[in-house]
């Protein structure tokens, strides 16, 4: 089907006080598997090409993405295209071209004055486009920065950075950390709450691959209205693929990444049932 653009998903999932699951793409692997998962789930999700991916690719988003969007397409499933922690300029803007719906714009690592200043020029141009905008404020661990998960989101602050930016949504550091390979962060319930009550726009959560099922269950009922996944999928893939080639016969690359697209695809189908319903307590 085509593409549905990230702001239809989430105003859906704002009215149902549930979530929009938002999953890295780094091959044509992931975005395959994203749509299988929503197929067999039927849940929508957000097909997330990160600035590091784009750079993997030979600093062009635009085969990646094309890809992606061909598998929309392909899909019985309402998936959206979304750039994530763009933190060039120039890459934000080629949203539209590109076929992006959305942009997290990401300058949380700047000075507080010149982060709000930056993202506040980007929302603007981008709204213009018709893009729907996501940024961060209090940097989230796992960045350069910042490296563990102690970093947190003032409400106050939150509520002038929203006004000031004009964003149409928020990721915020709640005790989530990027990278982790455990799942073992531990999220501050009151902040999300608080957050939630602070700000009129969604909140995000970043770093939600360290979280464990009952916390990630408990942050959609406090507020979080979108969970992005990165390493989670990754660990899987990784692990599939090792098995798949641990006995060192044949050259054939499909064995293993075909076996990768499998494991990334229980992954999300399993997330997509976890999340997507979950009960607000709002």
């Amino acid at each position: 089907m085509p593409l549905v653009p990230t702001a239809a998903l989430m105003e859906e999932a704002v009215r149902a006080g549930t979530a929009v699951l938002a999953f890295n793409v780094v091959t044509l692997e992931h975005a395959e598997a994203v749509a299988r998962a929503c197929e067999r789930t039927s849940a929508p999700a957000i097909l997330a090409v990160s600035h590091n991916a784009v750079r993997y690719h030979h600093d062009d988003p635009a085969p990646l993405l094309a890809a992606c969007a061909k598998v929309a397409h392909g899909s019985g499933a309402p998936l959206a295209l979304h750039l994530d922690h763009v933190e060039d300029e120039e890459l934000a803007l080629r949203a539209p071209e590109l076929g992006c719906s959305s942009v997290m714009f990401d300058a949380s690592r700047l000075p507080h004055e010149a982060n709000v200043a930056r993202t506040a020029a980007v929302s603007a141009r981008l709204h213009e486009d018709g893009v729907w905008v996501e940024a961060e404020l209090g940097e989230i661990g796992g960045k350069d920065g910042v490296h563990s998960a102690t970093a947190r989101t003032d409400p106050g602050e939150a509520a002038d950075y929203v006004r000031a930016t004009g964003v149409d949504a928020l990721a915020v550091a709640v005790g989530s950390s990027h990278a982790m390979t455990t799942r073992t962060a531990v999220l501050d319930t009151r902040l999300i709450a608080a957050l939630r009550d602070a700000v009129d726009v969604p909140l995000v959560l970043h770093g939600s691959s360290g979280v464990p099922d009952d916390a990630l269950v408990e942050a959609v009922a406090h507020g979080m209205r979108k969970i992005n996944f990165g390493t989670h999928l990754n660990a899987a893939f990784t692990h599939a693929l090792r098995e798949s080639l641990s006995d060192r016969t044949g050259v054939d690359p499909r064995r293993g990444l075909g076996a990768g697209r499998t494991a990334v695809t229980d992954t999300v189908a399993d997330l997509l049932r976890l999340l997507c319903r979950a009960p607000s307590t709002a």
